[in-house]
C-alpha cells in the first residue's frame, strides 16, 4: 500500500489518462484527417485487447464466485438470500438509469461524433421470450464462446457454478481452486491490459478529433451529468430504501461506518483492492459476523455490481440515442436484462464496465466505427465517472451484508 501511496503523480493512471486526453486532442487538431491513419490503430487495438478478455473474464469470474459458496441448508439460504438482494439492488440500479437516460435524453441532438455520418445497424431484438429463452441456452459453449454469445456463456458459468457447489466435497473444492486460480489469471491480465488504457485514449482521442474535430464532444457533458445524476439517486436515495424496508437500519449510521471503505473504493476505482477493507468495517463496525460478511462480500465483489449495470444501461442508450436509433419498450427491456446479467460478470477491477458494455451493444447489435467511437469517447472521460461506480458497488455490497446479517437475526447491526 505505502508504495501505491508514494508513486509520483506522473505514474498515477488518472493523470496518464489526462495527459493522454490533451495529447490526443491536440494530436487531432493539428493532424487533422490525416492523424486518423497514423494513430488511430493504437485506439483499435486497444478495443480488441479489451474484446480479447471479455469471455474469458466473465465466464472464470461467475463459475468461481457461485461454486465459491459451497453445501448444506444453511448455506444454501444463505445463498439463496444474497443472490436476491444483488439481482434486485442491480435490477433497481438500471431502472434507475434507465430513468434519468429517457428523461434527460443525453445523446438526442446526434452531436457526439461532431455531425460525421455512420450506417446504422439494423437493431435487432428476440420477437418473442420464448425466443429470448431458446437465444440464451447454447446448444454449443464453443459456438456461443466464438460468436459470441455473451448471455449463453453467462447462463452456462452460472448452471455449472451451481452444479459444482452439489458435487461431493473433493471434487468440489478441485474445481473451485481451478476457477479460482483462473479468474485470478483473468484479473492479472485485465489490469495488465488497462495499463495501456492511456495508450488507448490517446489513439481514440486523435482519430475521433482529427475526423470531426472538438465538436464530438458536446453531447459528452449531458452523458456525464446523466451519469452522476443515476449514481447518486441510487447512492443517496435506493440504496438507503433497501436499508430501511428490508433490514430497519439507519442509512446515516451505515454511511459513518462505511466512510473508509467508500473513499479507498473512489481512489482504487477497485472492489476487489478494497475488499479487505471492506469486511474489516462490515465487521468490526456495522456489527455483522465473520460467517456472512466471509461469504457475502467476496461475491458480491464479483457479481454485485449497480454503478457498473446503471452505466451499462446509461452508455448504451446513449450510443443508441445519438446514432439516432429510437428502441422501442421491448429492445429497452432487452438492454434491461442484458445489462442486469452482464454487470454479473463485471471483475472487481477498474475499467471493468468498459470491457462488459460491448456485451450489452451486441445484444441490440448496435456495432460498427460509429459505437467504437462514441465508446473510444466515453472511455476518454471515464475515469472518475469509474471511481464513482466503483463506490456505489461496494457501498451496495456492504448493504447487503447488512440487510442479511439483520434477516439471519444477528442483533446491533449498525448500532448508534
Amino acid at each position: 500500500m505505502e508504495s501505491r501511496r508514494s508513486l509520483p503523480w506522473f505514474r498515477q493512471l488518472h493523470w496518464q489518462i489526462l495527459a493522454a486526453m490533451v495529447l490526443g486532442g491536440l494530436a487531432g487538431a493539428l493532424g487533422g484527417p490525416a492523424i486518423v491513419d497514423k494513430v488511430g490503430w493504437l485506439g483499435t487495438l486497444f478495443l480488441r485487447l479489451l474484446r480479447m478478455i471479455i469471455v474469458p473474464l466473465i465466464f472464470t469470474s461467475i463459475v468461481s464466485g457461485v461454486s465459491s459458496v459451497g453445501g448444506g441448508r444453511d448455506l444454501g439460504r444463505l445463498f439463496s438470500k444474497t443472490l436476491g438482494y444483488y439481482v434486485l439492488s442491480s435490477l433497481v440500479a438500471i431502472l434507475v438509469g434507465l430513468t434519468v437516460v429517457n428523461l434527460i435524453q443525453p445523446g438526442a441532438s446526434g452531436e457526439a461524433l461532431g455531425g460525421e455520418t455512420f450506417a446504422l445497424p439494423e437493431i435487432t431484438t428476440p420477437s418473442s421470450p420464448v425466443d429470448l429463452l431458446l437465444d440464451i441456452v447454447p446448444e454449443n459453449l464453443i459456438a456461443a464462446a466464438a460468436e459470441p454469445n455473451y448471455l449463453a456463456i453467462i447462463l452456462f458459468a452460472i448452471l455449472l457454478g451451481m452444479s459444482i457447489t452439489a458435487l461431493p466435497t473433493e471434487p468440489r473444492e478441485r474445481l473451485v481452486g481451478f476457477f479460482e486460480a483462473g479468474f485470478q489469471a483473468m484479473m492479472k491480465l485485465t489490469s495488465g491490459v488497462i495499463i495501456f488504457l492511456p495508450i488507448g485514449v490517446f489513439g481514440l482521442i486523435a482519430r475521433l478529433v482529427g475526423a470531426t474535430g472538438f465538436d464530438s464532444f458536446k453531447a459528452l457533458g449531458l452523458y456525464i451529468l446523466t451519469l452522476v445524476t443515476g449514481l447518486t439517486l441510487h447512492l443517496l436515495v435506493t440504496l438507503p430504501l433497501l436499508l430501511i424496508v428490508l433490514g430497519r437500519i439507519d442509512p446515516r449510521i451505515h454511511f459513518k461506518n462505511m466512510a473508509e471503505p467508500l473513499m479507498m473504493a473512489f481512489s482504487t476505482s477497485s472492489s476487489a483492492a478494497t475488499l479487505p477493507l471492506t469486511i474489516r468495517n462490515v465487521e468490526e463496525k456495522v456489527g455483522v459476523s465473520n460467517r456472512v460478511t466471509s461469504f457475502v462480500l467476496p461475491m458480491g465483489a464479483t457479481v454485485n455490481m449497480d454503478g457498473t449495470a446503471l452505466f451499462e444501461c446509461v452508455g448504451a442508450l446513449f450510443i443508441a440515442q445519438t446514432l439516432g436509433a429510437d428502441l422501442t419498450l421491448v429492445q429497452q427491456a432487452l438492454v434491461v436484462v442484458t445489462a442486469l446479467l452482464a454487470s454479473i460478470g463485471a471483475a472487481a477491477v477498474p475499467s471493468a464496465g468498459l470491457v462488459i458494455i460491448f456485451i450489452v451493444l451486441d445484444a441490440v447489435n448496435l456495432r460498427g466505427p460509429a459505437v467504437d467511437a462514441l465508446v473510444g469517447a466515453m472511455l476518454a472521460i471515464d475515469r472518475p465517472l469509474d471511481m464513482y461506480r466503483t463506490a456505489v458497488n461496494v457501498f451496495s455490497d456492504s448493504c447487503g451484508a447488512a440487510i442479511i446479517a439483520k434477516s439471519e437475526g444477528e442483533q446491533n447491526i449498525d448500532a448508534a
